[in-house]
């Protein structure tokens, strides 16, 4: 059942609620056809409307998957009497600053699966006492589960993911200051694994799972960096951990400039770096002493970066920037490889797929760019939307029928989400991709070959060559498999799990869109959302949205 009154969706059946959402969304179906089969509308995640503070347009909303691993077990054994202090803390503390009070009903998931509702109009003492009395569905709660993290407004909301309740379980304010792109990292062995960045230019780092266990509404346990603008004024526009960097993250600043931070160093340790000389060109100056954090800045480009992606093993670095240029760099040699300006405007995202061949960007030209590694230049255009592209992935799970037993990728499958409010599903098999290797010389003919053919032009530009937009003709078209209307509103990002398919809009709400084949109902195992196949292929692109969209 939905309760119109707060917009709560609790435990029922997908086509309940699926059926309430068409209802709210006059003209969106809650399905979509593929040659694979129907992905259906599941469940909806959103924020509190009741709550914000500011007016959400400040900020569009970008989301990140974060998935927490068992708690390690205590030194000392918990005392049955302490339960509360973590399961039922997270819940009173939802249901007071969440649920108002108007009688509404709310459902949780343990770290254990045991769902329990309460009322949201209880008292916090009758919620206790209701919490101690059922120790069995709470006792074992440490934080255990897969989560959503997305911005709106002033605030950081936190959903579960494996519960079909639409309200968040947990928020954070930031008062005056607007949070704007966060990053959680997976193999984070201990310590802080989540980080924020805000339009103040201001960084945070927390533990995910100390969030969740505290009751309060502010960030708990935070190491502050870049304070009061230390080291930049500017906004923050991406923010990425290291894949393999021990701790180290990086976030991208809206005046053009990437730092290097490490989490084992205080936020707080003096920094200074030597003018910028050169605007125009890419640069790296590193911190003059070695307490200080952060310990490097590279200056990318005129404007603002847009968006920032690490490759799966994290040796390269994509950047997309308002001056149209999708940039690679080799992290660890700190050097850019290679580059290609968009067709027209500004590139407002960018993924890699999970063999590092291949990097998506999209932008202000209506187009989704596929720029090959090996060939070291866009290799495809996606034509089908039309509006500007503001979220790309590859779906890491998506196998095509005739790769099987081969041991390499014949084919990707990969999602684009616009402001034209369209998800847009592609497949890409580049040994059918006819793609025109040079441009035709004067008298001449062009000379052309299969994408897996053209390896030779690997070597045909130096390393770090920046390569200027193509003419429409040298760039062979792809066209979506499917488009689907799936929100009223502008999309920020799209992200791609084991079961399903995330859509999420500039105003907050996310869609989950189950695969085909799923089993319609939430499943009471966290472990089945990111299973042991995820820790085969990691999904280090888990964060989807953009900083900047049209007005």
């Amino acid at each position: 059942m939905i309760n119109t009154a707060n917009g709560m969706m609790s435990s029922t059946a997908s086509s309940s609620s699926a059926a309430n959402n068409n209802a709210q969304s006059p003209g969106l179906k809650t399905y979509f056809k593929t040659p694979e089969g129907r992905y259906k509308l599941q469940y909806e995640k959103a924020h509190p409307s009741g709550l914000l503070h500011y007016p959400h347009g400040k900020t569009v909303t970008q989301v990140t998957l974060a998935h927490l691993k068992d708690k390690p077990a205590p030194t000392t054994p918990t005392a049955p009497s302490s339960s509360f202090s973590t399961s039922s803390g997270v819940r009173s503390a939802a249901a007071r600053l969440l649920g108002a009070s108007n009688g509404s009903r709310l459902s949780f998931v343990g770290g254990n699966g045991v769902t329990k509702s309460v009322s949201a109009s209880s008292r916090v003492g009758s919620l206790v006492a209701s919490s101690s009395s059922n120790s069995t569905s709470t006792s074992n709660f440490d934080g255990k589960g897969s989560y959503l993290i997305f911005n709106v407004g002033d605030a950081i909301y936190i959903s579960d993911l494996n519960t079909q309740d639409k309200d968040p379980i947990k928020s954070i304010h930031f008062s005056n200051l607007n949070p704007v792109c966060h990053a959680f990292d997976q193999d984070a062995k201990d310590g802080h694994d989540l980080v924020i960045g805000l339009n103040s230019g201001d960084v945070y780092s927390v533990s995910l799972r100390q969030q969740l266990q505290d009751v309060g509404k502010k960030l708990v346990g935070a190491q502050h960096y870049n304070k009061d603008g230390s080291v930049s004024i500017s906004r923050c526009t991406s923010v990425a951990w290291v894949p393999g960097g021990d701790g180290s993250f990086v976030v991208a600043h809206a005046d053009g400039n990437l730092y290097v931070y490490e989490k084992s160093k205080d936020g707080a340790g003096d920094t200074s770096f030597p003018v910028i000389k050169d605007q125009a060109q890419f640069s790296v100056a590193h911190a003059r002493y070695s307490k200080s954090n952060p310990i490097a800045r590279w200056h990318i480009c005129l404007g603002s970066i847009n968006s920032i992606a690490f490759s799966t093993d994290g040796a390269y670095l994509a950047t997309v920037g308002r001056d149209g240029y999708l940039r690679v760099f080799d992290y660890s040699k700190e050097q850019l490889i290679c580059g290609g300006k968009s067709y027209y405007g500004a590139q407002l995202c960018c993924a890699w797929s999970m063999d590092g061949k291949y990097i998506l960007a999209g932008g202000e030209d209506d187009l989704v760019q596929v720029w090959s590694m090996e060939d070291r230049k866009v290799v495809a255009w996606g034509e089908g939307h039309n509006s500007w592209v503001s979220g790309v992935a590859f779906d890491p799970y998506w196998s095509s029928p005739n790769s099987e037993g081969i041991g390499e990728t014949v084919m990707y499958r990969f999602g684009s989400v616009g402001q034209d409010t369209q998800l847009l599903l592609w497949d890409l098999e580049m040994d059918e991709i006819v793609v025109p290797l040079r441009r035709c010389p004067p008298g001449g003919s062009p000379t052309y070959s299969t994408g897996s053919q053209s390896s030779h032009w690997d070597n045909a530009l130096p390393v770090g060559t920046l390569q200027p937009a193509p003419s429409m003709r040298d760039v062979p078209k792809i066209s979506p498999l499917v488009a689907h209307r799936v929100h009223t509103e502008p999309l920020s990002g799209v992200l791609f799990t084991q079961e399903s398919v995330l859509t999420v809009c500039r105003e907050g709400n996310i869609k989950i869109w189950m695969r085909p084949g799923v089993s319609e109902s939430p499943s009471s195992n966290v472990e089945t959302v990111l299973s042991p196949s995820l820790k085969e292929k990691p999904l280090l692109s888990s964060k989807v949205g953009s900083t900047s969209l049209k007005q």
